[in-house]
């Protein structure tokens, strides 16, 4: 099991390794294999890719994040523009229905609303404006229609948990009430968790998926 010294150096070398981000404006605490990311970056997609980063390296248990987006002069544009920009990102995005999300932009944060059948068109719709110039911030509200029965559900997540968990997906517990579906047990790092939590996502219908899968090592 690594200390929180180890886990800290870890990170702050998993972050100097991301091309995208600028490691040296970023500060890292750990305590009881929490991390705290803190400073402040030129965009959204910086701080974005900073806390994937922290969440590759083992150890890391949760992730708490205090980075501030300042963005520089020549990133700098008014809500219209940002609007108008992610409108005609989200067009270009095939995956998805059209008219199916709304946008609304105030001081550089965006939020998106509206209906989609699947998570990996929600995960589209975010990922289309998340790297635009002006973004400070994305609000995910965009809900996913509900299609199938629990029983169906809960079917199809434990056989992709086979598929797909390097570890024993047995010690993963599923649970659903109608479109909400809810993952414990205990998995060894965040990649597996990760891929539980995908692999729950991908299932057609699902509103929500509550994560409560423990990390031990």
């Amino acid at each position: 099991m690594k200390t929180d010294t180890q886990v800290q150096q870890d990170v702050l070398a998993e972050l100097n390794w991301q091309p995208s981000v600028n490691a040296a404006k970023i500060g890292v605490e750990v305590k009881d294999g929490i991390v705290t990311l803190a400073g402040h970056v030129d965009s959204y997609a910086e701080k974005w890719d900073a806390e994937r980063a922290s969440q590759r390296v083992a150890g890391v248990r949760a992730l708490a994040t205090e980075i501030d987006v300042a963005l520089p002069g020549s990133s700098r544009r008014n809500d219209v523009d940002i609007a108008r920009a992610a409108e005609s990102a989200l067009q270009w995005t095939t995956f998805l229905p059209k008219d199916s999300v709304k946008i609304m932009v105030e001081g550089g944060w965006v939020t998106l609303t509206g209906e989609v059948n699947w998570e990996y068109q929600r995960q589209s719709a975010s990922a289309a404006v998340r790297y635009l110039i002006g973004v400070t911030g994305v609000c995910d509200q965009i809900a996913i229609k509900p299609k199938v029965t629990a029983v169906a559900v809960k079917s199809d997540i434990e056989a992709a948990l086979k598929r797909h968990a390097h570890g024993d997906a047995q010690k993963i517990l599923v649970s659903v009430s109608g479109g909400d579906v809810t993952l414990a047990g205990t998995v060894p790092n965040w990649s597996e968790r990760d891929k539980a939590r995908n692999s729950a996502w991908a299932t057609p219908g699902l509103k929500s998926v509550v994560d409560n899968i423990n990390i031990g090592y």
